[in-house]
């Protein structure tokens, strides 16, 4: 489409500074209500700062935008400049916040455990660990749903990720990560990430603090981990920190173990609390809905007793389930910000430099014009068509698209299979569940629990 001159992107008038930080703390405790009134004020594409601010935050959520900044040339965006929220989490040297080639370096060693065999090979693992979390569950057991993902998920990133299911670092580190995951577990936590002033040292007791003290505690336990595998390196190991360890760029040259400790905890916090609050979501819909759950256990069902994992993996029925889940409720709810470094026309509307553009994966995803219906569940969508990945992207999009993706879609499916193949479940809830913030993730609240109301094998 050509524009004959630049558009202007509508947006909120000059506003008093008070009623702007009252939106920004409406937009840390109720992310998709702020999102979708802007949406029905101003359209697809907006800007949310001043008409006068510099530098401008905007917003793209319209097929054509999105397909713009994500086949943009490098050199146009700062991609790791939009992220540095996550400094203080990640370090300095993690893919997501890399530019340029040191991003492309990493990435390419970050790529090959994640897609393939060596992602396959995991399989075994994810499902004794569901096994394993749920060998307790008898009929009548209750369960809050999210906090056993949790579990699940976290234990996968502990085998699948870091090579660990026993020894002395095993236990304190679950126990260490999971604190300061909840930590970020709600919108006041997350309050800590957005506003710097409140990222002070006031001893143990004060959250921050806390933090701190958690992260040293983390970062001794991993340092230790890569020390010992430097020491007794054993080429037999599959889990991705000795892929990572084995690994040589173009150059020949290995990670360091700053590189390795940043990718470890990136992996981490990009997979894990992720992958829990799909799977909360998933199961959700499919003990809420009948027909979802008698079309699912019916392609189940018709399984081999001895399927392996890739063969439940590609079952399009379970596909399409985890598709919708990942369409309605996006954990990311939009991808990672890229900063405008030369001017630039997007949708017809002209940038500056230093512009922060946020691609809104949510907005996206609720397009009624792609997707008919767009706040109901319907997994047929994803049988009926194919989308593109400019209209469906949950884990991003471009040269910042999650590497992740294939290994979080792989988890979900055989966890959701062993789950609904074993175990009939009802909700225990009587009110709709609604989304919450988790840190810079939407997900289902602990106030979602089941229990088990049969056995099925």
């Amino acid at each position: 489409m050509v524009y004959p001159t630049p558009r202007l992107l509508n947006g909120p008038a000059k506003t008093p500074l008070w009623k702007r930080r009252l939106w920004g703390l409406r937009f840390l405790f109720q992310p998709l209500e702020t999102l979708e009134a802007r949406h029905r004020a101003y359209g697809d594409d907006y800007r949310v700062s001043q008409p006068d601010r510099t530098p401008a935050l905007v917003y793209f959520s319209s097929p054509e935008a999105l397909e713009a900044i994500f086949t943009a040339k490098p050199d146009q965006f700062s991609a790791g400049g939009g992220n540095q929220i996550l400094r203080e989490l990640l370090g300095d040297h993690g893919i997501v916040l890399l530019e340029g080639a040191a991003h492309q370096r990493q990435r390419q060693l970050l790529m090959p455990p994640f897609h393939g065999d060596r992602m396959r090979s995991y399989g075994q693992v994810i499902q004794s660990i569901t096994a394993q979390a749920t060998r307790s569950w008898t009929v009548g057991t209750a369960f809050a749903v999210r906090p056993v993902m949790q579990a699940i998920s976290l234990q996968v990133i502990l085998q699948a990720v870091f090579g660990l299911e026993n020894g002395p670092r095993y236990e304190p580190l679950r126990q260490t990560l999971s604190q300061m995951l909840d930590g970020f577990g709600s919108p006041f936590g997350t309050m800590f990430l957005f506003y710097r002033f409140l990222q002070q040292d006031w001893g143990a007791w004060s959250p921050w603090g806390r933090f701190l003290r958690l992260r040293q505690q983390i970062d001794a336990l991993l340092y230790a981990e890569i020390a010992n595998r430097r020491v007794h390196p054993d080429a037999a190991r599959t889990d991705i920190l000795a892929l990572l360890m084995a690994a040589r760029d173009s150059e020949g040259q290995p990670m360091g173990d700053e590189e390795l400790r940043d990718e470890l905890v990136t992996l981490l916090f990009a997979g894990h609390e992720t992958t829990a609050s799909a799977l909360a979501w998933a199961l959700y819909w499919i003990v809420l809905l009948p027909d979802v759950r008698s079309k699912l256990l019916a392609e189940l069902e018709a399984l081999d007793a001895q399927a392996d994992p890739v063969t439940i993996s590609r079952l399009p029925y379970l596909q399409a389930v985890c598709q919708e889940t990942l369409r309605l409720y996006p954990i990311a709810i939009s991808a990672f910000p890229r900063v405008v470094k030369q001017p630039m026309s997007i949708a017809g509307y002209a940038l500056e430099p230093g512009t922060v553009i946020m691609p809104s994966i949510y907005l996206a995803h609720h397009r009624a014009a792609v997707y008919p219906e767009p706040k109901q569940f319907r997994p047929e969508r994803f049988l009926e068509r194919q989308y593109s990945p400019y209209e469906y992207l949950p884990f991003g999009g471009g040269d910042r698209r999650c590497i992740g993706s294939a290994f979080a879609l792989f988890e979900m499916k055989l966890v959701l299979a062993q789950l609904l193949s074993q175990f009939e479940l009802t909700l225990l809830n009587q009110q709709p569940i609604r989304p919450t913030r988790r840190g810079l993730t939407v997900a289902p609240s602990d106030r979602l629990r089941m229990k088990v109301t049969g056995m099925r094998c």
